[in-house]
């Protein structure tokens, strides 16, 4: 006897039947794809809540290719290789075939990277743009003729949905922990950052010292482009010069950015840390795979990798799925790590 509980779609199914999405999005793909006990779960669950997938979106997908396009702004870089690989794997598990694509900072690879998308007939796309240096008409075509979700970085009304970090929440968090446990920070960053995120950032920590009733010190520096390690270095070598920082607490608007600054602060013999006797206190935004291991370890507010990932993938089946294409999003807050160097 069917439950009287009403499921709407397939999330909803998966989550009443204990199962997770992309084993039932498999079964409805293939029902021979996943293993017997599991099929027998999931046809018992069919019967106990009398639910019936869109038939209609189920045929059209299977017209489609198991493709799945992943695409990032710099696969160099390991945090965005760790994006690709988490979600990699939850397209592979879910029984789809993506494919990774790396824009190299490039924003015409990255419009070649979507014409050739095209010609896999993908069921869908994962995309972190490149943000400002991306070609909006192209990924705004791309995007009206393939399924697509952004991710990391934002093109506001294109594609899908976006899915990623509440990056002013990043800076509220550590200022507020700069602030608490010695001088408010300065904070640094490059004049022509390449992710929107960056300036999110700032607008964040701005808030966040104005509203302790301090006077925000932001410290801009020459350099665009990825090789953020050599502008920290080189433009936080000047800056220090200089006396730029009115502080001894520096917050750097990413980790890699920051990891050039302390290449920086070991080069004008400033000594880094929380003790009293430390020149400096030095902050960063990632959680970057390298953060933990720099000297001494990078005090950093951490992504939330496995939200992100996760929601991104299931935000995309949800459309492929043929569920409401209406355009979701979802912001992750950071959390603070706390290490030797702030």
């Amino acid at each position: 006897m069917a439950k009287e509980t009403k499921i709407r779609n397939m999330e909803e199914f998966a989550s009443a039947s204990g199962l997770s999405r992309p084993t039932v999005s498999k079964y409805f793909n293939d029902p021979h794809s996943v293993r017997a006990s599991t099929r027998e779960r999931i046809e018992k669950a069919l019967q106990e809540y009398d639910y019936r997938p869109n038939i209609y979106a189920v045929n059209q997908n299977r017209k489609l290719t198991k493709n799945i396009g992943v695409v990032v702004p710099y696969l160099a870089d390991p945090f965005f290789a760790e994006l690709a690989r988490n979600v990699e794997q939850r397209c592979i598990d879910a029984g789809f075939r993506p494919t990774l694509y790396s824009a190299h900072g490039d924003p015409a690879l990255e419009v070649e990277i979507l014409e050739s998308l095209r010609l896999l007939k993908p069921a869908g796309v994962l995309m972190a743009p490149l943000g400002r240096g991306s070609d909006r008409r192209a990924v705004e075509k791309f995007c009206a003729d393939v399924p697509t979700v952004l991710f990391d970085s934002d093109i506001p009304d294109l594609g899908l949905g976006f899915i990623g970090s509440d990056n002013a929440q990043f800076a509220r968090l550590i200022v507020d922990y700069l602030s608490r446990t010695g001088e408010p920070p300065c904070f640094f960053e490059m004049k022509k950052p390449v992710n929107p995120n960056a300036n999110k950032r700032r607008q964040g920590y701005i808030a966040a010292v104005e509203a302790l009733g301090l006077t925000p010190n932001v410290v801009s520096v020459d350099g665009e482009g990825w090789s953020f390690e050599q502008i920290g270095r080189e433009g936080g070598a000047k800056a220090l010069a200089e006396g730029a920082f009115s502080t001894r607490s520096v917050l750097c608007s990413n980790d890699r950015l920051a990891i050039g600054f302390l290449a920086a602060c070991y080069e004008a013999d400033l000594s880094v840390g929380m003790k009293d006797s430390d020149a400096i206190r030095v902050s960063g935004m990632d959680d970057h795979p390298f953060s933990r291991f720099t000297c001494p370890p990078l005090t950093t507010i951490a992504q939330d990798y496995d939200s992100i990932s996760r929601y991104a993938v299931e935000a995309l089946f949800h459309v492929i799925e043929g569920a409401d294409t209406k355009r979701s999003r979802a912001l992750f807050e950071g959390r603070l790590i706390m290490r030797q160097s702030a």
